[in-house]
C-alpha cells in the first residue's frame, strides 16, 4: 500500500517531504529551527514555500482521531491549532513501516511556555499565563470538551495586550461530550494543578524561573480562578421584577470579561414575584468582533479592547462624538493605525504582531510622558520605541510568515 494523505486543505508540496525517513532524521532542508514544546512524540516544524506546518509522528488511529477532533474544535470556533492532514502508509528504504504523521498549521507569533521564559518572561508574568490557560479551559468546558491532559506543555501562547491568549495544541486525550459532567471538569482541574506545579518546578530547576516563585501557590490558584470565571459565566441569578436592570448589568459584566451572551434563559416563578436569569450560551470575542466590524482588523480580544479604547480617545480628542462611529473608526485606521504600523522596520516585523506593537507603544507613551512631564505624541513615542526598545526584543515569528520585504532582509 502506497503513501496516503488525507487533508482538509491539500498542499501539493506535502508530497515532496521525505516521508520515507523517520521524522527525527529530517534535515534543515525542510525543518525550521523554531522552539517546540515538550511532547510524547517526535515533532518537527517544517516550511513549504510560504507555509509552515507542525508535523507529529503517532499511530494511525490516534492521528485520525486528533485530526477530526481538531476540525470539530475549529468548526466550534474554539482556540486550537488548525489541522491540515494525516499522512499514512509510510515506509523506510528497507520497506519497514513508519508511524503516521499529523500535520497542523503553525500558529503565527505563538510560542511554547518554555520559550517565553527563555525570552525573558519572569515570575511576575506567570499569573498572566495561568489566566490564559484558565480562560482556554473554561471555553473548552463550556463547549463540553473534556481535555484529559491540561498542561502548559499542551498549549501555545500568543501575546495579548501585555497578557496572553492560549491555544490548544495537543488534543490527543480530548473528547467532545454531549454533556460534560462536573466530575470530568473537576478531573481536568486536578490534572491542570498537578501538571502546572510540576512544570513550574522544572522551570525553577533549570534556572528559567526564579526559585522564590511560589510554585505550589500558583498551581493551586488555577482552581480559584477557574471557579470565579465559571461562576460568572454560568450561575443562576435571582431578583425581583423591580430589579430588571440586573439583566443588563449581568450582560455588561460578561462583556467586560470579553464574552458575548448569545442566549439568556429568563424564568419567572408562578406568581411573577421572582425572576431567574442564567447565561446559556456565552462566547469569548466581544471586543474583537466589535473592532472587526468597525475596522476589519482581526486581533486577540484584549488587544481589540485596547484599540477600541484608542478609537474612543481619538474620537474625543478630535471632537468627533457626533459623527458616525464607522466613519470615525476609518479615520483612526488611516490616520493612526496604518501610519504607526508602517513605522515597524522590515527587519523587525518578526518581533511583534502589529496589534501587540501598538499596545507596547501605548505603554511606552505613558513612560515617556511621565519622564517628559508632558503628553508625548503617539508617533514620537513609536519612533523612540522602534529606536530603543524593539531591536532588543526576540524574534517570535517565522520569516516566511511575514511580508515579502520582511523575509528578504
Amino acid at each position: 500500500m502506497g503513501l496516503r494523505i488525507v487533508a482538509s486543505r491539500p498542499d501539493p508540496a506535502i508530497l515532496g517531504l521525505p516521508w520515507s525517513v523517520p521524522l527525527e532524521e529530517w534535515t534543515d532542508q525542510h525543518v525550521v529551527p523554531l522552539p517546540r514544546g515538550l511532547s510524547r512524540h517526535v515533532v518537527r516544524i517544517v516550511r513549504l514555500g510560504q507555509r509552515t506546518y507542525a508535523v507529529k509522528e503517532t499511530v494511525e488511529p490516534i492521528a485520525f482521531r486528533e485530526y477530526r477532533l481538531l476540525r470539530d474544535l475549529q468548526r466550534l470556533g474554539l482556540p486550537a491549532v488548525t489541522p491540515l492532514g494525516v499522512v499514512t502508509g509510510r515506509t523506510d528504504a528497507e520497506g519497514e513501516e513508519l508511524p503516521a504523521a499529523l500535520l497542523t498549521e503553525h500558529l503565527r507569533f505563538s510560542l511554547p511556555y518554555r520559550s517565553l521564559f527563555a525570552h525573558g518572561l519572569g515570575a511576575d508574568n506567570v499569573p498572566s499565563l495561568i489566566d490564559a490557560l484558565v480562560v482556554l479551559l473554561v471555553r473548552l468546558h463550556l463547549a463540553d470538551f473534556y481535555w484529559g491532559d491540561v498542561s502548559l506543555s499542551n498549549v501555545l501562547f500568543r501575546r495579548n495586550a501585555g497578557g496572553f491568549a492560549a491555544y490548544l495544541v495537543d488534543a490527543e486525550t480530548g473528547e467532545l461530550k454531549s454533556s460534560l459532567s462536573r466530575r470530568m471538569r473537576e478531573y481536568d482541574l486536578t490534572v491542570a494543578t498537578e501538571n502546572v506545579f510540576a512544570e513550574l518546578l522544572d522551570l525553577q530547576a533549570s534556572g528559567s524561573l526564579d526559585a522564590s516563585a511560589a510554585a505550589a501557590e500558583i498551581a493551586l490558584s488555577i482552581r480559584a480562578r477557574y471557579d470565579e470565571l465559571w461562576t460568572e459565566l454560568t450561575d443562576v441569578e435571582e431578583f425581583s421584577p423591580a430589579e430588571m436592570w440586573r439583566i443588563e448589568q449581568r450582560i455588561e459584566r460578561l462583556n467586560d470579561l470579553g464574552f458575548d451572551v448569545d442566549e439568556l434563559d429568563i424564568v419567572t416563578d408562578f406568581d411573577g414575584d421572582r425572576v431567574r436569569i442564567q447565561p446559556k450560551v456565552v462566547e469569548l470575542g466581544h471586543h474583537c468582533r466589535e473592532l472587526q466590524a468597525l475596522t476589519g482588523l482581526n486581533v486577540e480580544d484584549a488587544q481589540a479592547r485596547r484599540l477600541l479604547n484608542d478609537i474612543a480617545a481619538f474620537t474625543a480628542t478630535n471632537d468627533l462624538g457626533r459623527e458616525d462611529r464607522s466613519l470615525v473608526a476609518n479615520r483612526w485606521l488611516t490616520q493612526v493605525w496604518e501610519p504607526l504600523v508602517a513605522m515597524i522596520p522590515p527587519a523587525h516585523r518578526g518581533k511583534l504582531e502589529p496589534a501587540e506593537f501598538f499596545h507596547e507603544v501605548l505603554v511606552h507613551r505613558w513612560y515617556l510622558s511621565e519622564r517628559a512631564g508632558r503628553e508625548v505624541s503617539i508617533f514620537e513615542t513609536a519612533a523612540d520605541y522602534v529606536a530603543h526598545v524593539l531591536p532588543a526584543r526576540p524574534e517570535e515569528a517565522v520569516a516566511t510568515d511575514l511580508a515579502p520585504e520582511a523575509s528578504s532582509g
